[in-house]
C-alpha cells in the first residue's frame, strides 16, 4: 500500500510538468482550450477501428490526417467489432478479418460463437491490445491529433452480437442468458463487473495522455432507445424510419451510461489526470431534459444546426460526432461541417470511408453509405482555419445580423459589433441585407473548397439596416465581418 501511494504521489508530481488535458475553455466552456489555445475539433475520419483491426497501418493513416489538417480522430475501445457486410460496408475498418480483430481480453483455446475466433476469457487482459492503443495514442499526440476513445458501443444486430466479446457463447466466464440489448444495462451483474474493470483498465492505460477524451458509448438509443423529437413534423418518410424520429437512450440504457462515467472519475480520482467525458444523445436534434455533472461535451449523430441552439443552455462543447449516409458527395459533407461549426459547435467528425485496410492513405473508392476524400478533408482543413481567424472564444450564435438574404439560408456565430462568422448557402442574387451596429467593416466572402476571397470590401453602417453586395454563390460559402478598430 505503502508502494502504490508512493507511485501515485510521484505521478502526481510529474504530472505538473505535463500540460493539463484538453479541457473546457475557462472563458467560454462552449468551445475547446488546449495548452492555453483555443480549439475547435474538426476531421473526416476513419471507421473508429485503427487500433482493433491489426491489418490497418494506424501510423500511415495518422500521418495523412496530419499532413491534410485534420486535428482529430475517434477509436472504438476494442469492446464491439463489426462483421463484414455491416451497414453495407464493403471495406469495413471496423469489420476486421477473421483472426485479425485484436481485443482487450485474452482469447482461449476454445472455438467461439464467430467462424474461426476463440473465446474470450474477461478475467485476463491481451497486453498486445493495450501496446497498440497506447502506441495509437501516442503517434496521434505526436502529429497534434485530438483523440476520442469511445468505451462501449451498442449491437444493432443479432449477427454482429455472435462475435461479441460479451456474448456467452463467446467467452469462458460463465455470463448466463445474456441478450445483445441487456449488454449494456445493469440487468447481468457478472458482466457489469468485467466492464467496470475494463473501464479502470483503458482509462490507466491512457491517462498521462493529454489529448484524448472518452466517450460512454456510441448510439446508445440502437440498444435501449425511446423516441423523442419528430424530425419532419409535416410528413412521414419513407425507406429510412430511423430518420423520422430523434431516438433517446431509455432510463435502462441512462442507468448502465452513469455507471460508466462513475467509474471514470473514480478512478482518474487517484491518477494525475482528469480528462472530459462525451456522452452521445441522438441523431439529429433533440432539446435534452438533462445533463450529467459528469458530462462535459454533448454529442450529437447526423446533426442539424438546431441541436447547438437548442442546448447552448447547457454551457458545454456541443459536436456533430458523425456523419454519413447521405451519399457519397464531398459537399454534402462539408457544408454540414460549416453550418454546425457555424451555428456554434465545437466538434465536426464526418465517417470517412475513404480510408481502409491497403487504403490507409485515404484515396480508397469504397462501397459505403456515406463519403471521404482528400477534396473533403481540404475543406474541412480550410473551415477549421477560417474559424481559427477570429477570436471565436468570444463569439456566440448569431440570429439577428441578416435581415434579408434572397435565395439564401445562413449561420453564423458573432460578438456583436466587432467580428462576424457566416456561412451562406443556396443561389443568391446580387446583394443582402445586414443589421449592423454603427461602424465601419471589413466583408470578405471565401470559398469553402480553396479559402480564395471571391469578394472584397468595405461597408458603413449607420445602425440601420445596409446593403451589402454578394458574389454568386450556387452552393455555398463563408463570409468574415470584421469592423474596423
Amino acid at each position: 500500500m505503502k508502494k502504490l501511494l508512493f507511485t501515485l504521489i510521484l505521478m502526481g508530481v510529474l504530472s505538473g510538468l505535463r500540460s493539463q488535458p484538453l479541457q473546457l475553455h475557462p472563458e467560454n466552456n462552449r468551445y475547446f482550450c488546449f495548452r492555453g489555445e483555443p480549439v475547435v475539433l474538426v476531421t473526416s475520419a476513419e471507421h473508429y477501428g485503427a487500433v482493433l483491426n491489426l491489418d490497418f497501418d494506424y501510423r500511415k493513416y495518422l500521418a495523412v490526417l496530419a499532413e491534410e489538417g485534420m486535428n482529430y480522430t475517434r477509436i472504438f475501445a476494442g469492446s464491439y467489432v463489426e462483421i463484414p457486410g455491416s451497414f453495407g460496408i464493403e471495406n469495413n475498418t471496423l469489420a476486421p478479418a477473421t483472426g485479425r480483430y485484436i481485443a482487450p481480453w485474452a482469447r482461449t483455446s476454445q472455438p467461439g460463437t464467430y467462424e474461426g475466433e476463440m473465446k474470450f476469457d474477461l478475467s485476463q487482459w491481451n497486453p498486445a491490445f493495450f501496446d497498440r492503443l497506447r502506441d495509437f495514442a501516442s503517434e496521434a499526440g505526436r502529429l497534434g491529433i485530438f483523440v476520442e476513445v469511445t468505451l462501449f458501443c451498442s449491437t444493432y444486430d443479432d449477427k454482429a452480437w455472435l462475435r461479441h466479446p460479451f456474448h456467452p457463447g463467446n467467452n469462458v466466464n460463465g455470463l448466463g442468458e445474456l441478450g445483445r440489448r441487456e449488454s449494456t444495462t445493469l440487468k447481468n451483474a457478472k458482466l457489469v463487473e468485467f466492464q467496470k474493470l475494463f473501464i479502470e483498465k483503458v482509462v490507466r492505460e491512457l491517462n498521462a495522455f493529454d489529448h484524448i477524451f472518452w466517450e460512454l458509448q456510441n448510439e446508445p438509443w440502437a440498444d435501449n432507445g425511446v423516441r423523442g423529437m419528430r424530425i419532419m413534423k409535416t410528413h412521414n418518410i419513407s425507406g429510412q424510419s430511423w430518420a423520422q424520429y430523434a431516438e433517446l437512450a431509455g432510463d435502462v440504457s441512462l442507468d448502465w451510461q452513469r455507471m460508466v462515467a462513475k467509474v471514470i472519475n473514480e478512478t482518474e480520482n487517484l491518477l494525475p489526470n482528469r480528462h472530459l467525458i462525451a456522452q452521445n444523445y441522438c441523431n439529429f436534434k433533440e432539446s435534452l431534459q438533462e445533463v450529467l455533472p459528469e458530462i462535459s461535451v454533448i454529442n450529437f449523430h447526423y446533426a442539424w444546426p438546431d441541436a447547438v441552439r437548442m442546448n447552448y443552455g447547457w454551457n458545454r462543447p456541443i459536436g456533430f460526432d458523425e456523419s454519413g449516409f447521405t451519399g457519397s458527395e464531398d459537399a454534402t459533407y462539408l457544408l454540414q461541417a460549416w453550418e454546425f461549426m457555424l451555428a456554434g459547435g465545437a466538434l465536426f467528425n464526418n465517417l470517412d470511408y475513404s480510408f481502409y485496410v491497403g487504403h490507409e492513405d485515404g484515396k480508397g473508392v469504397n462501397k459505403a453509405p456515406g463519403g471521404g476524400s482528400s477534396r473533403l478533408r481540404q475543406g474541412l482543413r480550410i473551415l477549421r482555419e477560417f474559424i481559427e481567424t477570429f477570436d471565436f472564444v468570444k463569439m456566440s450564435p448569431e440570429y439577428h445580423v441578416v435581415a434579408h438574404a434572397p435565395g439564401l439560408e445562413w449561420h453564423g456565430i458573432s460578438e456583436p459589433g466587432r467580428q462576424y462568422a457566416l456561412v451562406f448557402s443556396g443561389k443568391s442574387s446580387t446583394h443582402l441585407t445586414l443589421n449592423l451596429p454603427k461602424g465601419k467593416y471589413t466583408v470578405e466572402f471565401v470559398d469553402p473548397w480553396t479559402s480564395e476571397v471571391k469578394l472584397f470590401g468595405t461597408v458603413q453602417s449607420k445602425g440601420k439596416p445596409v446593403s451589402v453586395k454578394v458574389p454568386e454563390i450556387q452552393g455555398f460559402m463563408g463570409c468574415r465581418l470584421a469592423r474596423d478598430r
